[in-house]
């Protein structure tokens, strides 16, 4: 089975719900009847079913069905500092080498090994409503402050995976490094969230 397989066919999916072939509320076929559809195994099915439901795209339980998930609601950003309301995974928990880009934000040689955490959000959906992927040096540390840039970046497959979206796709990124009472940075992340899901209003 490839990868990219179930991707397109949930790409697809998307496409035919756009056009209106399954209405919001409306109960998909049987996974086993789609894959027939589109000559694939049962299980490839599986796994585009299940990254639409990450996405918010469709609801439901297999065995129970799915259907047309009612769009999610558009959240604001405004605090990006604030902790989540709702319940996340932590996904990576791997320490990482730190890139340049990482060792100018902390401070650090590049090269440095630094702690890294991935956590993915959810809403009270049980949906993924963001990315948060942390680094820092040695212990964690409490901060006083913190300073924000709000930019862009496409999708990596593993972004993209986990919140149920196309590789590539554009999606907001917030980079956020937090600082002691001296203004030294002490832990860095990167905030990912899907356009589709997220406004952002930052400041006064």
């Amino acid at each position: 089975m490839s990868e990219a397989r179930y991707r397109r066919i949930a790409a697809d999916i998307r496409r035919r719900i756009a056009v209106g072939e399954w209405a919001v509320g409306q109960a998909l076929p049987s996974r086993a009847s789609m894959a027939r559809d589109y000559q694939v195994n049962p299980q490839t099915m599986r796994l585009a079913y299940d990254l639409l439901r990450r996405g918010g795209v469709l609801d439901g339980e297999e065995r129970k069905g799915v259907y047309v998930a009612h769009p999610a609601a558009m959240r604001t950003l405004t605090d990006v500092d604030a902790s989540w309301p709702y319940s996340s995974e932590t996904t990576d928990t791997r320490p990482r080498a730190a890139t340049e880009e990482l060792a100018e934000r902390l401070g650090v040689r590049t090269g440095a090994t630094l702690q890294h955490e991935t956590v993915e959000c959810l809403d009270p959906g049980g949906h993924s409503a963001m990315l948060v992927s942390s680094w820092w040096r040695g212990r964690r540390q409490s901060h006083a402050s913190f300073v924000a840039e709000l930019g862009t970046v496409t999708l990596g497959v593993e972004q993209a995976h986990a919140l149920g979206l196309l590789v590539d796709t554009l999606a907001y990124r917030v980079t956020r490094t937090r600082l002691d009472a001296h203004g030294a940075p002490v832990e860095t992340a990167d905030l990912i969230l899907p356009m589709d899901r997220w406004q952002i209003r930052l400041g006064g």
